[in-house]
């Protein structure tokens, strides 16, 4: 078939026309069928499964992640254990209200046995933290520096939490006066309670 031939072909006499002008036409009919067909029908399809393999890998990552939490499950618990128990421990450190008295005794007894001075011993107001309770104690003391180190060692021996804090040293007629804040704390009632409401 020759261009003048392929141009005298109607549409009116499509079953008149030669052989292989038909085949051409079934074929370039075929062609736009399978465009059509990939854009109507399976372009939607391949974006899905384009999703779909993103979702698996999304998945896969995070059943690798569960699978390794849940692998190393029973590490963490007995990691909680130990650190329930080293917190159970510190707890026991704390002093009751009802030792607050005797706590008061001891270090009294600390800066009397390192020969330093008493002149004050003030209770301030409690300070409520997450879990536990502030409680300072300002101090006024004299002594010299070796007095002040022994009571210092003495309080940090003691069986109980008590800190020391805001030194001011002043120098006066050979002695040193000097005002300590000490803090001790107690576990706080208003925690376990919240505790308790929990379980």
């Amino acid at each position: 078939m020759n261009m003048q031939q392929l141009n005298e072909l109607d549409f009116d006499t499509l079953g008149s026309w030669p052989r292989p002008a038909k085949i051409g036409l079934a074929v370039v009919v075929a062609i736009l069928i399978m465009v059509a067909g990939y854009f109507l029908l399976i372009s939607d399809s391949v974006s899905q499964w384009e999703q779909m393999k993103q979702q698996e890998v999304t998945l896969k990552q995070e059943f690798e992640g569960k699978y390794r939490m849940a692998a190393n499950l029973p590490k963490h618990h007995a990691l909680l254990e130990e650190m329930q128990a080293q917190f159970d421990a510190m707890l026991t450190m704390l002093p009751t209200a009802n030792e607050m008295p005797r706590l008061l005794d001891s270090v009294t007894f600390l800066a009397t046995d390192a020969d330093l001075g008493i002149q004050s011993l003030n209770w301030k107001p409690e300070l409520q933290r997450d879990f536990y309770v502030e409680l300072p104690i300002e101090m006024k003391l004299s002594g010299d520096y070796h007095d002040f180190g022994a009571f210092s060692a003495g309080v940090a021996g003691l069986p109980r939490i008590v800190s020391l804090h805001d030194f001011v040293m002043v120098a006066n007629e050979g002695q040193i006066g000097m005002t300590v804040l000490a803090k001790t704390y107690r576990f706080s009632e208003l925690a376990a309670s919240v505790e308790g409401g929990k379980q």
